[in-house]
């Protein structure tokens, strides 16, 4: 009881911080009820070392996104930043990200443009539902679906094994995120080495990391875990995390390393 106390009282978090989660590549790994990847990694490093506490539990995607609009969690990760989540939480920045439009290897001609893939109406596309890359992303996927060429699936994995059998031919993410989708399932082997990544202009490098609500969190709770988060981005724990799960060639067209100290 005493130890509990002790710890109890140099906790960072006045509270365990509720945590759901969808399976994202290798940021978050579901297997079963357990939940692993690189953003739990980092918050479990963050409790062992700090004494906060989390409660991780595994959601789809776009209900995710709405348990964090309505205050039912207190982060959101990994996350994007875009108006509208700033909106219902607090940004802090871990890395530097970008989407780029990702297909099979093919002879086609490269797209450099959102324009050049509207005009290309024989090209259909899969994203995930409630995945989102700012203004950019949302204005193309409009576009997409006002033309009959989108389908939404529910996580990078089932996007994969659409495009694998053809009823798709790309889709629009961060690389890290589908190549952690076909490493990790038997379905869709073979695709990691066949991937073509095109960035275009309307998808530019931003900031990826993690939201704390805005509705849910105690002003107390929020500065403990921003100063956290922030501590380990400087140190580069977090860049460490990403290195030991992708490989180089992967995290070169859609992330960069915050500069150390920043």
């Amino acid at each position: 009881m005493l130890l509990a106390s002790c710890l109890t009282a140099h906790a960072a978090c006045s509270r365990t911080i509720n945590v759901p989660v969808a399976a994202v590549g290798l940021s978050v790994i579901a297997s079963g009820e357990n939940i692993s990847g690189i953003y739990p990694e980092i918050l479990r490093s963050l409790s062992a070392k700090e004494g906060c506490q989390f409660n991780f539990s595994l959601v789809p995607r776009a209900r995710l996104e709405l348990m964090f609009e309505n205050g039912q969690a207190d982060l959101l990760l990994p996350a994007i930043r875009t108006s509208r989540r700033d909106e219902h939480g607090t940004f802090v920045p871990l890395i530097y990200t970008r989407a780029t439009l990702i297909s099979l290897q093919s002879n086609r001609p490269q797209l450099r443009s959102a324009q050049e893939l509207l005009e290309q109406r024989g090209l259909k596309v899969a994203l995930v539902r409630g995945y989102d890359y700012g203004d950019g992303y949302q204005a193309i996927m409009a576009e997409l679906g006002k033309q009959g060429r989108l389908t939404l699936e529910a996580d990078a994995l089932s996007v994969a094994r659409t495009l694998k059998a053809g009823a798709v031919d790309l889709t629009i993410m961060a690389p890290y995120i589908f190549a952690g989708a076909v490493q990790s399932d038997p379905r869709v082997e073979g695709m990691a080495d066949k991937l073509r990544f095109e960035p275009i202009a309307e998808l530019p490098w931003g900031d990826s990391g993690v939201y704390m609500s805005k509705k849910s969190l105690s002003a107390d709770d929020k500065a403990a875990l921003q100063g956290l988060l922030e501590a380990a981005a400087r140190s580069g724990e977090v860049w460490k995390n990403f290195q030991r799960y992708y490989k180089p060639e992967v995290l070169k067209d859609g992330n960069r390393p915050r500069e150390p100290g920043r």
